[in-house]
């Protein structure tokens, strides 16, 4: 219970807390519903590592594989693959994918 003497922790910030379209969150969902074909890619190449036996893979060797793959194109960015999604498509596969949790160590987001 908060006394009426503590200082509200929260009045400083923003009522209504907006996204910048130019936030890396903001990128990678635009990216994302342009590119589906890039998620679908991830979770083929992660069920394959899973089926190999790995119980861990990681985000950033499974975008190099894509980019060095010639059946997948993007839209929307300047390179193929843009290294700042790598954490988002990580979370989004665990979150989305049953099977798929936890397969990717992942660290705290950055909301640029």
């Amino acid at each position: 219970m908060i006394s009426d003497n503590q200082p509200d922790l929260f009045s400083d910030l923003p009522a209504v807390v907006s996204v910048d379209p130019k936030s890396i969150s903001a990128r990678f969902q635009r990216f994302h519903r342009e590119n589906p074909s890039v998620y679908a890619r991830l979770v083929e190449l992660a069920w394959e590592g899973v089926g190999r036996g790995h119980q861990r893979l990681g985000m950033k060797q499974l975008f190099e594989v894509l980019r060095w793959s010639r059946d997948v194109d993007t839209n929307g960015e300047p390179y193929k693959l843009c290294n700042s999604y790598t954490s988002r498509y990580a979370r989004l596969i665990m979150e989305q994918e049953p099977g798929l949790e936890g397969v990717f160590v992942t660290k705290g987001l950055s909301y640029e």
